[in-house]
């Protein structure tokens, strides 16, 4: 049946939880999800900036031990930022998890690498106006990546709290008073209205420990009451868009499935990987000014769980690594940034995924001498991903389908 206006679900609230790359959003949003009331159905929507389709999985693992984790959908859109392109892939994915699940509260994650403001603009439009009902948007900010300057002074880092109306710190721990009253000011600077919840650093080894949960719960009831409290930064735009009544609307179509984005010339779409015959599979391609690489394993690759970390952080420059695979140790979840590294075991999963996030381009910034200059590479963009391939293989220790 066609969905229209009219058979959907209005005024579901709905928050974003907005980020720069490595931020800590899946920490936020667990922390959200477990606040769920056990009577009502929630939906989550993630935008992937690659292909593989990891943190669905991760959050989705997240959730194994809670009893109520069936009345939560997640959906994912992979292949690129919602925001960059055009509103159909958006508007698939939100109309797909309205009509099958009928949420009573929706969460949209946009990418690490999103531009807020016109992710904003696309759901301030008038449709979208009866359908959702906007709350606060939460941003989540990394102290450590602000004691950076390459992050701190980068648009895109500072685009997040330009239109955050709750501004959530981790990691802060470490930076001393100075850096703290800089980190206030520079705040104020980009937005004197944003409320500001402080939460303490994760550890590097383990996210769901006691001592993480009683450091996060400090500020858990202010964190959560934001999913109840209208967006400041929303409403603006949606005044704005009144003034505007030639603006075009596109209309609500349902697709059979989402779309596959981008896939390149020679690879498989990921949509028509389902079975592990489909496996092992590998994407590569750059975006913006990252290079991405993805991989979808057999689970009945096992692989060696310390050869696999020392290889993952050999990669050059990488920004972001993500995954869930079989290992020596287990089932592990894998979420590296380059201030924070977390392993912890995970259910066991239909197959591995592993996905590589590296910089394109090395900051000369950072390049302090004569030696480190010839020795290092400007550009990743020749990187061998063959060579990638056949030194991630020679990780595996047991194939027994």
């Amino acid at each position: 049946m066609a969905l229209t206006t009219s058979t959907m679900i209005q005024n579901i609230p709905c928050t974003l939880v907005t980020g720069f790359l490595g931020a800590g959003k899946t920490t936020v949003i667990n922390q959200l999800l477990s606040s769920k009331p056990a009577d009502e159905r929630w939906a989550l929507l993630i935008n992937e900036f690659g292909r593989i389709g990891i943190d669905g999985a991760l959050l989705a693992s997240a959730q194994d031990d809670n009893a109520d984790a069936g009345s939560i959908a997640i959906r994912e859109v992979s292949g690129g930022c919602i925001c960059c392109t055009s509103q159909l892939p958006l508007q698939i994915a939100i109309t797909r998890l309205l009509s099958d699940h009928r949420p009573q509260r929706l969460i949209i994650e946009p990418t690490g690498l999103a531009h807020p403001r016109e992710l904003i603009q696309q759901l301030s439009a008038p449709h979208w106006q009866t359908v959702l009902n906007m709350q606060a948007v939460i941003t989540v900010l990394s102290g450590v990546q602000w004691q950076q300057q390459k992050y701190r002074s980068h648009d895109g880092f500072q685009a997040h709290v330009r239109d955050a109306d709750v501004l959530v710190i981790n990691r802060y721990t470490q930076l001393d008073a100075d850096e703290l009253k800089a980190l206030q000011e520079w705040i104020a600077m980009l937005n004197s209205e944003v409320a500001v919840i402080w939460t303490k650093s994760l550890s590097r080894t383990e996210d769901n420990s006691s001592n993480n949960t009683t450091a996060l719960s400090t500020h858990s009831s202010t964190l959560i009451a934001q999913l109840t409290k209208p967006s400041h930064t929303i409403s603006q735009q949606c005044a704005t868009d009144k003034t505007k009544p030639n603006q075009i609307r596109t209309s609500l179509k349902p697709f059979t499935s989402l779309m596959s984005n981008r896939a390149t010339e020679n690879d498989q779409s990921l949509g028509d990987i389902e079975a592990d015959t489909d496996l092992p599979y590998r994407y590569h391609e750059q975006q913006q000014d990252v290079l991405l690489g993805g991989w979808r394993l057999p689970a009945h690759y096992v692989f060696n769980a310390d050869g696999l970390q020392e290889w993952l952080l050999r990669l050059p420059n990488w920004q972001r690594i993500k995954g869930l695979v079989n290992t020596s140790d287990g089932w592990l979840k894998i979420n590296f940034t380059p201030d924070s590294l977390t392993i912890t075991t995970a259910s066991a999963q239909i197959d591995s995924r592993l996905e590589v996030i590296l910089q394109s381009v090395i900051d000369n910034g950072v390049v302090s001498n004569k030696a480190e200059v010839e020795n290092t590479p400007l550009l990743l963009s020749s990187l061998d991903w063959q060579a990638c391939d056949n030194e991630l293989m020679e990780l595996v220790i047991e194939d027994t389908p």
